[in-house]
């Protein structure tokens, strides 16, 4: 402390008064200071000078008050108090540390660029003038070894306020090679996240597209907007890849897709878009809306845009509140699956959803008010016969609109030392009006459906001795739903789910067009441990059962067979999850008929830690002609990367038919990383075909350089220097 004030006194003593009010945040910190004739000031000895958010290090400084100037003797490192340190044996500065020279400089920006010099002017504080310059991020060691990639340059400026490095006499190495020479080149410092230039190419091999390059060009329009341009050209295909984003004060948008000619169709021009977007409007309300186009069914897959087979585009309008919800949407589909026609099915479709909640003071529990608004369109309008000896006929061209309200009202108890009551009570008023309906279903439907319901469930926990614990919940509902079952034709519930998520609705269908009936009882078992080191369990088992089977007004059976929810008794589900303290899940699903026969199945397993990211998805259904599953889908999923190394990543994908024993897809890859550079390599193959599809094989690479601004911020890839 008494060195530091007899500093401070020094300096107070030495600069002019009229600079004292600037340099309040001047410091000198040294192990020994002197003042010569003349007043010049000599600090030697672990020196350390802060002016400004600046700091110096040296070895020694010597201040010139007459030239107003600070002769500095190395090592010296000048930290800018935002992103640059500079390194130099020696230097001269002007008082503030905006101008000199530096000589045998070295400049690392954010810890990740490198720029050697032979000497570094500094000017105004903005400009690093650098002559005979290296630029890198690569490890460079004490050893003197070359650095993996390197930018020699005959002068290097870095302009601080703009972020920019403009090089003059470029010349690209790898190791010592000179691979490309550039008269003039500019690029962003490590700390520029968007700025116009090229990004790193890809270089691609591919059985239907043949060999090419991609050359992604980044355009930043604004601090709001920009647009990346994609150069794909092969000798089978001239294609442009575009993504165009903007933000907004309430929001923000982004489009991507392509322009392609090629020689895989005999039509020239073949696209496709996709956009997204979603703005805050006032009073709450956000509007959302996404839209996917695309001018022939093959490109997407083609090209590996997409795996998408059903496209959709839709607008909505939503507000969500503690006890309020309202949803305005607008949808149109597209199918992309050979063999099906889009204009018979529903393709434009309107929803509108209102839910209201109240709490009456004076019966207690909860009021809940809801009305949907539902309408489908089909462009088609034929008439189709399903039997040619009778007259029934049905249309390829049905359009539904559907009108729902409904009142509903519940309250829950605790009873006896712990048991929940919970009971219900509502009503649902629907009206169906069908267009170009046939003759197998009414065009007009008004009904009234009454419902009423009483669910307990049991709680019940317990902590072991070593600090697990145990919860289990008995649960069974009792309920009833009148009304009868209207011959309406079934547009929207054809495809129905049982899991833990329905065991206690009043109804499973997918949509309110359909509705179950009669009295039922749901009744399940719910069991949750969780241990002391991480490792959690659940388990889950439930069971339906009906008065009556659920029919439609022709007498067939409203629910699919693969649904487990057939006849009166429904198939027993059981859901089941392990997740350990090490990154390990095991999830799995499945319906078991009245034989213990599984109907449904369904399993996933992952694990994921600091090397490994692991999973594989099983899935088993039966044929089921009502849900238009002609076939027994039986398949496998695996997907993972593994760190092999300090540098090297590998990932897999595999995708396996287990019912007609063949692959549907493969992939493998390898990435190599470091902290400047990253080179991925990587092969797929796609088995199945179609009409319009035939197997392809896809090979890519792609070589990036880290350390401008594509930032490395893993610290792990970086190299070791030998000791």
């Amino acid at each position: 402390m008494t060195r530091l004030l007899r500093l401070l006194a020094i300096l107070l003593c030495l600069l002019p008064a009229p600079l004292l009010a600037q340099d309040r945040g001047a410091l000198l910190i040294a192990d020994e200071v002197l003042i010569e004739g003349g007043g010049t000031l000599i600090a030697t000895g672990n020196v350390e000078a802060v002016y400004d958010g600046q700091r110096l290090k040296a070895r020694r400084i010597t201040y010139d008050k007459a030239a107003d100037r600070l002769g500095i003797e190395g090592p010296i490192t000048l930290f800018d108090g935002n992103y640059t340190t500079i390194l130099a044996d020696a230097g001269q500065l002007d008082r503030d540390m905006q101008n000199g020279i530096l000589t045998g400089a070295r400049i690392v920006m954010d810890d990740q660029l490198q720029l050697a010099a032979n000497q570094i002017n500094r000017t105004e504080g903005r400009y690093s003038q650098l002559y005979k310059a290296a630029v890198t991020s690569c490890q460079v060691c004490t050893d003197g070894g070359t650095p993996l990639w390197q930018i020699r340059a005959r002068r290097v400026i870095h302009d601080a306020e703009t972020q920019q490095l403009y090089l003059d006499g470029a010349q690209f190495r790898i190791g010592t090679v000179p691979v490309a020479y550039f008269p003039r080149l500019r690029l962003p410092d490590p700390t520029v996240t968007r700025a116009s230039g090229f990004l790193t190419p890809s270089f691609y091999n591919s059985s239907l597209l043949g060999t090419g390059i991609k050359v992604p060009y980044f355009i930043r329009i604004g601090d709001d907007k920009d647009l990346t341009l994609t150069p794909y050209y092969t000798d089978k295909t001239r294609t442009l890849e575009f993504r165009y984003r903007q933000a907004f004060a309430s929001g923000g948008i982004e489009f991507e897709g392509a322009f392609s000619r090629d020689d895989l169709v005999r039509r020239d021009d073949r696209a496709y878009i996709f956009g997204r977007g979603v703005f805050a409007l006032r009073d709450e309300y956000v509007l959302r809306f996404h839209i996917e186009a695309v001018k022939d069914d093959a490109y997407l897959v083609d090209y590996g845009y997409s795996d998408k087979d059903r496209l959709d585009s839709e607008i909505s309008v939503e507000r969500v509140r503690r006890d309020e919800w309202r949803r305005a949407a607008l949808t149109y589909y597209h199918s992309l699956r050979p063999g099906e026609d889009s204009a018979v099915m529903p393709t434009s479709v309107a929803n509108f959803d209102y839910e209201k909640r109240y709490f009456p003071t004076r019966i207690g529990g909860e009021l809940r008010l809801a009305a949907e608004a539902h309408s489908h369109y089909r462009w088609s309008s034929e008439l189709t016969d399903t039997d040619p000896t009778d007259a029934d006929r049905f249309s390829d061209g049905r359009d539904v609109t559907r009108l729902m309200t409904s009142a509903d009202w519940r309250r829950t108890w605790t009873v006896l030392g712990g048991l929940r009551a919970t009971t219900q009570a509502g009503v649902a008023v629907d009206h169906i009006r069908v267009n170009d309906a046939g003759t197998t279903s009414r065009s007009l439907l008004s009904a009234a459906t009454p419902n009423a319901a009483l669910t307990l469930r049991y709680p019940l926990a317990k902590t072991t001795s070593r600090g697990a614990t145990h919860l289990i919940e008995p649960m069974m509902q009792l309920a009833w739903v009148g009304g009868k079952t209207r011959n309406i034709v079934n547009d929207e519930s054809t495809r129905t789910e049982f899991d833990e998520g329905n065991l206690l609705s009043l109804s499973r269908f997918a949509a309110a067009d359909r509705r179950e009936r009669g009295i039922s009882a749901s009744y399940g078992l719910s069991w949750t441990r969780f241990a002391p080191g991480g490792l959690r369990s659940t388990l889950a088992v439930g069971q339906i059962t009906r008065d009556r089977t659920q029919r439609e007004a022709t007498g067939a059976q409203s629910f699919s067979p693969s649904s487990g929810l057939r006849g009166t008794t429904s198939d027993l589900l059981i859901a089941g999850q392990i997740a350990t303290q090490n990154g390990l899940t095991l999830t799995a699903r499945g319906l078991l008929d009245g034989a213990f026969d599984p109907t449904k199945a369904e399993a996933r397993a992952s694990w994921r830690n600091a090397v490994l990211d692991l999973g594989a998805t099983y899935i088993w259904l039966p044929s089921d002609a009502q849900e238009e599953r002609f076939s027994t889908a039986s398949e496998w999923a695996l997907d993972g990367s593994y760190r092999i190394s300090r540098h090297w990543t590998g990932d897999a994908e595999w995708r396996y038919n287990a019912a007609s024993d063949r692959s549907v897809r493969a992939g493998l890859g390898v990435t190599y990383t470091n902290e400047c550079v990253e080179v991925s390599l990587s092969a797929s193959r796609r088995f199945t075909s179609s009409t319009i599809l035939e197997p392809s094989t896809d090979i890519s690479l792609t070589v990036g350089l880290r350390g401008f601004s594509a930032r490395a911020v893993d610290k792990s890839y970086v190299r070791e220097c030998k000791k």
